[in-house]
C-alpha cells in the first residue's frame, strides 16, 4: 500500500499539551472570579468530552441552574482561556513528544504530505507550531482541519473527513496518528488506519480497534509497529 499522507491529532499526540490547557482553564476561572478549579483527576474525566467549551458545559451540568453559564458566557470565557493558553506557549515551555519532529520532517523529505485533524481551535495550533517549530503552522502542515470548522467534534469523524477532503485523498492512502479513544473512533469513522501513542491523560483508554499502539514516534518504536498497514519508509 502506498501511503501519501500522515494526519496528526494535536493535543496529546504532537505534544503533552493538556497540562497547559488545564492551567489556562484554571487561570481563566480565577480571573473571572469563579471557584472552579480542575484537578488532574477532574481533567482526566473531562477529556472524555471533546472541545473546551463542551467540557465547561459538562462540568456545570451537575450544578444548580442559577450557577450555570449561558452559551454566550461560556464562549467568552473560553476565548479568554485560549488567550491564556497561547501566552503559556509563547513562553516556550512546551516540547514536542519524542519522534514527532523527526517523523514530520522525514515524511516531508520523502514527499509524503502531512496534515492536522484536531478538535482544538486554529489559534491553539498556531501557538503550538510557533512554540515547537518556530514557524507558522501552514509552513509545516499542508492541511489543517480544526474542530470549530465542523458540525460535530471527535469522536464523530467530521474533522478527519474534512482533512481528507482538503488533501483530496482516499482514506486508504493515509494514516492517522492519535492519542485518545475519542480520536481513534473519529479516525476509524473516516475509515483511516490509526497509530496510537497514548498520552499521560489517555494511557488507560481502550485502543483495541487501532492498527497499532506504541509508546512514541521515535524511529525504533515506529519500526516495532508490526501491524501498520505500510512499511516504515524513512531512513
Amino acid at each position: 500500500m502506498t501511503i501519501k499522507a500522515l494526519i496528526f491529532d494535536v493535543d496529546g499526540t504532537l505534544a503533552e499539551t493538556e497540562e497547559a490547557h488545564r492551567a489556562a482553564f484554571n487561570l481563566a476561572f480565577k480571573q473571572a472570579g469563579m471557584d472552579w478549579n480542575w484537578s488532574v483527576d477532574d481533567y482526566r474525566q473531562l477529556l472524555k468530552t471533546t472541545g473546551g467549551k463542551e467540557r465547561m458545559k459538562a462540568h456545570q451540568a451537575g450544578l444548580p441552574a442559577d450557577q450555570q453559564m449561558t452559551d454566550t458566557e461560556i464562549k467568552k470565557l473560553h476565548a479568554a482561556k485560549t488567550e491564556l493558553y497561547v501566552k503559556i506557549l509563547k513562553e516556550g515551555k512546551l516540547a514536542l513528544r519524542p519522534g514527532v519532529k523527526a517523523l514530520v520532517q522525514a515524511a516531508t523529505d520523502a514527499g509524503i504530505r502531512v496534515a492536522i485533524a484536531t478538535t482544538t481551535s486554529r489559534p491553539n495550533v498556531d501557538a503550538l507550531c510557533a512554540c515547537c517549530w518556530s514557524k507558522p503552522a501552514e509552513k509545516i502542515f499542508e492541511v489543517i482541519a480544526c474542530g470549530d470548522e465542523v458540525e460535530n467534534k471527535k469522536p464523530a469523524p467530521d474533522v478527519f473527513l474534512l482533512a481528507l477532503e482538503r488533501l483530496g485523498l482516499p482514506a486508504d492512502e493515509c494514516v492517522a496518528f492519535e492519542d485518545s479513544v475519542n480520536g481513534v473512533n473519529s479516525a476509524k469513522g473516516a475509515d483511516l488506519p490509526v497509530v496510537v501513542t497514548p498520552s499521560m491523560y489517555t494511557n488507560t483508554d481502550d485502543f483495541s480497534t487501532a492498527e497499532s499502539v506504541i509508546v512514541n514516534l521515535t524511529d525504533p518504536d515506529l519500526r516495532k509497529a508490526k501491524s501498520l498497514p505500510f512499511d516504515y519508509p524513512f531512513k
